[in-house]
């Protein structure tokens, strides 16, 4: 009898235990399934935000691999002894460019390239007048160059041989020029000295005569060769 007046004892609180912890996990449960079906719509926005920046991700690359690939056909037509690896490197500056120089586009680098190292695009041409590289600069011009652009000054042969450098240094000089004289201006400018270009300008570009003969012939050869890649770069 005493065995069983203990056991009667201790049942109810027993018994209440088990319903105030029934209770307690239906609450759980409740509180879990609300707040999982309130975030739901904020959980699918954030989902549907993240899968469309992927998205754009991928446009982006799909274009920037265009563009490379467009690049590497242009240097492969002139230069095919150029490494695979050098190319894709120089393709790759020429690319950023672009992005970076609201007013330079992919083709007009490289026509200016193209000319300017006289249809080789060998990174070591140097001009009978002392301009090295691909976008052939002047050392004096260089130094100064490097100066804003943040890039040490060793010797005229090893900055300005370094393709990479070269591009950087060509393209943030002929955005300034084209930005002051607009692009065929610019042209001028790059070839022939700013001086002279503007003389041009001021002319309302009638007398050609005010530019070096070189520089008159540099300008239509650019811009032809600019004209026919963008022509190239439609066809694809």
């Amino acid at each position: 009898m005493g065995y069983r007046v203990k056991r009667a004892g201790w049942g109810k609180p027993f018994v209440l235990f088990i319903f105030i912890l029934a209770v307690c996990i239906s609450m759980v449960s409740f509180s879990f399934k609300y707040y999982s079906v309130d975030e739901t719509p904020s959980r699918v926005a954030h989902l549907e935000k993240s899968m469309n920046s992927i998205q754009a991700a991928i446009e982006v690359d799909k274009i920037r691999q265009y563009w490379i690939q467009r690049i590497l056909n242009i240097i492969d037509h002139y230069n095919k002894v150029m490494s695979y690896q050098h190319k894709y490197e120089i393709a790759e500056e020429i690319y950023k460019m672009s992005v970076k120089y609201d007013n330079l586009d992919i083709d007009l680098i490289c026509a200016t390239i193209t000319h300017e190292s006289a249809l080789t695009w060998n990174p070591q041409v140097v001009s009978q007048a002392g301009a090295m590289g691909l976008m052939q600069i002047m050392p004096s011009t260089g130094i100064f160059l490097c100066r804003r652009e943040g890039i040490e000054w060793s010797t005229a042969e090893e900055v300005l041989f370094n393709s990479l450098n070269n591009i950087r240094l060509g393209c943030r000089y002929l955005s300034q020029l084209i930005n002051s004289y607009e692009i065929d201006g610019g042209l001028a400018a790059y070839n022939g000295g700013e001086r002279r270009a503007a003389l041009w300008i001021q002319n309302n570009r009638q007398d050609e005569t005010i530019l070096w003969e070189e520089t008159r012939g540099y300008i239509p050869a650019v811009l032809r060769l600019y004209k026919r890649f963008q022509q190239e770069s439609g066809n694809l």
